[in-house]
């Protein structure tokens, strides 16, 4: 009706899921993510996780923990789970997929890469370092979630510029591969990745501020 419009300036959107079991992420998932560290292609999915606490809304400020130097970014495509499943075969995963959203995976490169044993879990979970949203576009919206363009711009400045089409394991694959482990619930954000363009690989590395 237009009666309870707020006007966007006045409004603070919110993650489209607040309070997901798990937030579950993927290293090393775009072909061009590995080439520009040099990395070997995965033969596997790489798994590994941030604290649902990370989570925040899309435009909130990241808070620079005092105990990082270098924190970067990471856009990724973020899949939406909104069908519970365990050992979920390939060919029916998006068939527990609810949509797809936007995600940044912050990153603490020091504690990542090397305090005290590299403490991966650390450095990508601090409070807000999972940025969410705003929307959820659903799969059935998506004609094809394996060609679409994914970009992040710092200060203006597009730091990063791909497709998903260069995404090592698809969406599919990805669900499959975490079903075998764990039981995923709806709610549950799973992270497929990061393309290049990440300021940790940049020469002379580049952080936020």
């Amino acid at each position: 009706s237009g009666r309870h419009r707020v006007p966007r300036a006045s409004a603070r959107l919110l993650a489209p899921v607040g309070d997901p079991e798990k937030v579950i992420c993927v290293g090393l998932n775009y072909h061009d993510h590995c080439q520009e560290q040099g990395a070997k292609v995965p033969r596997e999915p790489l798994i590994f996780s941030k604290f649902p606490s990370a989570i925040t809304g899309p435009f909130d400020d990241i808070v620079h923990p005092q105990d990082t130097g270098e924190l970067d970014w990471e856009v990724e495509l973020a899949a939406v789970i909104g069908k519970r499943g365990r050992h979920i075969e390939e060919a029916a995963a998006l068939e527990h997929v609810l949509g797809f959203t936007v995600a940044n995976d912050v990153s603490a490169r020091d504690w990542q890469m090397r305090r005290n044993g590299r403490q991966w879990l650390l450095g990508k979970t601090f409070d807000t370092f999972c940025p969410l949203g705003p929307a959820i576009v659903t799969r059935e919206a998506v004609a094809d979630v394996h060609n679409l363009w994914i970009h992040c711009s710092v200060n203006g400045q597009r730091m990063q510029d791909s497709n998903t089409c260069h995404l090592i394991f698809g969406v599919p694959a990805l669900v499959a591969w975490v079903s075998r482990f764990v039981t995923l619930v709806p709610g549950d954000i799973l992270l497929t990745g990061t393309p290049a363009g990440v300021g940790v690989f940049r020469n002379p590395p580049v952080f936020l501020k």
